[in-house]
């Protein structure tokens, strides 16, 4: 044992700088979950104020439970990561199997880039971007076909009906490029002479994509499926304020527990019912994502993400 260990010392030192920033970045940080049981009162600097803060046990958790709208939040957090987990999936892998099966490679490259590029905008581009299709007055759909058409104009941004498709599309517009980058990388790499046996075999396009690319692309679908898992109390903060333009009118369809932890930070500036919103999430996606993994090892261990 003390001659492996000598013979991995390289690599161990190699390794320290990463653990060094994982702990300053991951763990340190965990010492202000005490902030959620706390009267938070700011004196002189963080620490102080973390120590001499008065312990308040649960009561940061009761406000936030018993506010209005805390279950509208987590209903619409978890409803929307639920859609966005199953679409992440089906649509990507679909155009990722279809880009690959294009005998031009470099047509193929050129799609591909053209639906990455969205992943590199920022929320604020994105929201000016949907507020130039939806806006009342002058917006492209309103202004461009629904007036010529001689429809009434729809007000998009008092109506939350619309939102969650919008709210969907726009996710997906934005997030399937790099999603397909990531699927294409790993049928990319399944070996060739599968499909010359199946070829062999008189296997067509359709059967050599569903027993060949399909289950071989499982392993991959899986454990993004449980990092997913691990978020889904988390929202995207950006898409979720940014696009709908924080209208208070469509809040019960696009508020959800980062947005309004945040108006509830800046309103009330209630730092210790703001932790406590984030621990909430955190613990809960801990529970989910190991619930997951272990469904996961009970089906088949191999697929499993630990």
């Amino acid at each position: 044992m003390k001659r492996g260990l000598k013979t991995q010392i390289p690599f161990f030192f190699m390794l320290l700088p990463g653990v060094i920033v994982l702990l300053i970045n991951n763990y340190l940080p965990m010492f202000g979950v005490v902030i959620a049981f706390q009267q938070y009162r700011f004196k002189d600097n963080f620490i102080t104020s973390l120590l001499t803060s008065k312990l308040i046990g649960f009561k940061n958790f009761e406000f936030f439970f018993k506010t209005p709208n805390a279950f509208t939040v987590t209903r619409n957090t978890i409803l929307y990561n639920l859609a966005f987990i199953f679409l992440d999936i089906v649509i990507p892998v679909a155009m990722a199997i279809m880009l690959n099966e294009l005998r031009n490679k470099m047509g193929a490259k050129l799609y591909q880039s053209i639906i990455f590029l969205p992943y590199f905008l920022s929320w604020i581009v994105v929201s000016y971007l949907a507020y130039s299709f939806f806006s009342f007055e002058n917006g492209f759909i309103n202004k461009g076909i629904l007036g010529p058409l001689g429809l009434e104009p729809a007000n998009w941004y008092f109506e939350p009906k619309y939102w969650p498709f919008i709210l969907t599309f726009f996710h997906l517009w934005k997030y399937t490029g790099y999603n397909i980058v990531v699927y294409l990388a790993s049928i990319v790499g399944i070996d060739g002479e599968y499909y010359e046996a199946a070829v062999i075999d008189g296997a067509s396009k359709w059967q050599s994509i569903r027993h060949i690319t399909i289950p071989l692309l499982k392993p991959v679908m899986i454990i993004l499926t449980l990092l997913a898992v691990g978020r889904i109390f988390n929202a995207d903060f950006g898409l979720f304020f940014n696009v709908p333009k924080n209208m208070g009118t469509l809040y019960p369809a696009t508020d959800v527990i980062d947005t309004y932890v945040f108006r509830a930070l800046r309103n009330s500036n209630n730092v210790g019912m703001s932790a406590a919103a984030g621990l909430y999430q955190a613990v809960l996606g801990c529970i989910t994502v190991f619930s997951a993994n272990l469904i996961v090892r009970k089906i088949d261990p191999e697929k499993a993400l630990f």
